[in-house]
């Protein structure tokens, strides 16, 4: 199943386990939600996923959730989507919208830093013909940026890249090269930074 490989793949594993079933002793973690004690153990009370959370406490929180409400987080390595929100000439910011094929129930930031848009002639990135606002892109994670979280992402991979874009005619436009889209309506072309996709992203 797609979201339990994209849990596995871009996070530590999640554990599953069913009603009744024993978590741990109480002398190892506290309770959370989806969860009571018994006996000095602390046992399941749902089907799901266990979830260990150190929240500044002596004893990390232990939690059952579903699978609905288990939450990705973009980690080093993994290939997430993201909407431009806004470009400068030093780099884009994005929104991150899924990881994997797992839409993300947060928001989270990220950078593409110029140096960061494509593995050959760096010194040559122009963010303006490589992205623009309201572009959906691929990319993946590089690290974990500033304080407020901002990750720092890159494209510089063939498969990584703008994969929808709209002209200034407000048409979905189609790649027809590693570096422009056409607008089917005006054939204007525009340059972008365009992802070589790969079968498992041509989800709808």
């Amino acid at each position: 199943m797609r979201w339990l490989s994209a849990l596995t793949d871009n996070m530590s594993p999640l554990r599953l386990c069913v009603p009744g079933e024993k978590l741990c002793s109480v002398e190892d973690c506290s309770t959370g939600t989806g969860v009571y004690q018994r006996h000095g153990y602390i046992y399941s009370s749902l089907a799901g996923y266990v979830l260990r959370k150190n929240e500044g406490e002596e004893l990390p929180v232990i939690s059952v959730v579903r699978e609905t409400e288990a939450q990705l987080l973009p980690d080093v390595g993994a290939i997430v989507t993201c909407k431009v929100t806004g470009i400068n000439s030093r780099f884009a910011k994005v929104h991150i919208l899924y990881v994997g094929s797992t839409p993300l129930k947060d928001r989270f930031r990220g950078t593409i830093r110029k140096e960061d848009v494509r593995e050959s002639e760096k010194d040559k990135v122009d963010i303006y013909k490589s992205f623009r606002p309201g572009d959906i892109v691929l990319a993946k994670v590089i690290s974990l940026g500033d304080v407020q979280s901002t990750y720092l992402l890159t494209t510089a991979e063939n498969e990584l890249g703008v994969v929808v874009a709209h002209s200034e005619a407000g048409a979905q436009m189609i790649p027809i090269s590693w570096r422009e889209m056409q607008c089917p309506q005006t054939n204007a072309k525009e340059f972008r930074k365009v992802a070589r996709v790969q079968p498992e992203y041509l989800e709808a």
